[in-house]
């Protein structure tokens, strides 16, 4: 009854985080994404405030939360006229990722759609209830009987940002299929180059779907811009009607966000100064580890928002992963992200300021051996 899923990929991972390990300098992990800084100080205040909460969290989240998460929208995504109706809460992003297709009812018969680069949850979501997954950008390609379809904009690992134009051709042929548009956009406050001083294009702006927000969910999380992986903290926003009978099958199931954290949530949101902050802190990290990685060899394609760099060797990915290890560092390959990607790793910015020097001058320092 476990075999639905293969092994959590990262532990294939482990024999080279093992060799990296032996380096004399010990072990540089530019291989996860979690988040290293500290939770921003409003955001902890606001989280122990609410620490007294004996009673259970609504599941459709607080009507100060949701009022929040539309403000929110309208300031920072474009996105006005959004109703509380239209918000709930959820247990970080990849909670409702990987739930989604189950609690839509999906299974044998059935489509996902997923990016020809993508994020592993979106097929383990398939996979629990049984749907045939397929990675197919180009919305003409997708079948008939597709159901659910996930864009990741901005990508990960790819950073890749879709358009306003892109998103809305995928929301009109999901229209046509019959098919719900989700996309996750937990990236959005972490553009580079074009993208500065501006988040990235949302599924629920006008342009996108019109004047309807029907079949079209929109996925954000916290833990990204705001430090805050450890809270659990995220929310999805559609159609009223969408919303209604998540928030109904979450409501048996006791997926409820906790009141504490939505608290938390209602701080983050209201609050724009530790996301800037917490930037410059990434785009330092990024500029100087982007420098060493094309210095060395790299190709780096896309990576235009996001907290990763994507980039390839022209080899396959677990060759560079091994070069990388004796180096003393840890990257993923891209084979994790769909065969398509086999020549790929990801290199993450999200490792400390002295991990992303030390990497940066181990990469040179390779270079200057080579020569």
């Amino acid at each position: 009854m476990f075999d639905r899923l293969p092994e959590y990929p990262w532990e294939s991972l482990k024999p080279y985080a093992a060799k990296a390990a032996e380096h004399p300098g010990g072990k540089v992990d530019l291989s996860v994404g979690s988040p290293v800084d500290p939770t921003p100080q409003i955001i902890q205040d606001a989280l122990d405030l609410a620490s007294n909460s004996p009673g259970y969290p609504s599941t459709a989240g607080s009507l100060e939360f949701r009022q929040t998460v539309v403000d929110w929208f309208a300031r920072r995504r474009g996105v006005v006229g959004l109703d509380v109706t239209q918000v709930m809460p959820t247990i970080g992003s990849k909670e409702l990722i990987s739930w989604l297709p189950l609690l839509m009812g999906l299974g044998p018969g059935d489509v996902v759609i997923q990016p020809t680069v993508a994020y592993t949850a979106y097929v383990v979501g398939a996979a629990l209830c049984g749907a045939e997954i397929i990675s197919e950008d180009d919305p003409a390609k997708w079948p008939a009987n597709t159901k659910l379809v996930w864009l990741n904009s901005p990508g990960n690992p790819d950073g890749r940002v879709l358009s306003k134009s892109e998103m809305a051709a995928a929301v009109a042929r999901g229209r046509e299929l019959g098919a719900l548009i989700a996309s996750d956009e937990c990236y959005a406050e972490l553009g580079w180059g074009r993208w500065e001083g501006k988040t990235t294009p949302c599924v629920l702006d006008p342009e996108v779907c019109g004047d309807s927000t029907d079949g079209v969910l929109a996925v954000y999380s916290l833990s990204k811009q705001s430090n805050m992986a450890g809270y659990r903290a995220a929310f999805a926003a559609g159609s009223s009607d969408l919303i209604k009978g998540l928030v109904n099958l979450r409501m048996h199931s006791g997926l409820n966000t906790p009141e504490p954290a939505q608290k938390a949530m209602v701080a983050a949101l209201k609050d724009e100064t530790h996301v800037s902050a917490q930037k410059a802190i990434y785009r330092a990290r990024r500029e100087e580890l982007l420098a060493a990685v094309v210095d060395y060899g790299f190709k780096v394609a896309a990576s235009e928002a996001g907290l990763y760099l994507w980039a390839t060797l022209g080899e396959d990915c677990w060759k560079t992963v091994e070069r990388m290890a004796e180096l003393g560092i840890v990257v993923v390959p891209g084979e994790f992200y769909t065969l398509g990607s086999s020549e790929y790793v990801r290199f993450s910015i999200t490792a400390t300021d002295s991990a992303i020097t030390e990497g940066a001058k181990r990469l040179r320092e390779a270079i200057n051996l080579a020569k």
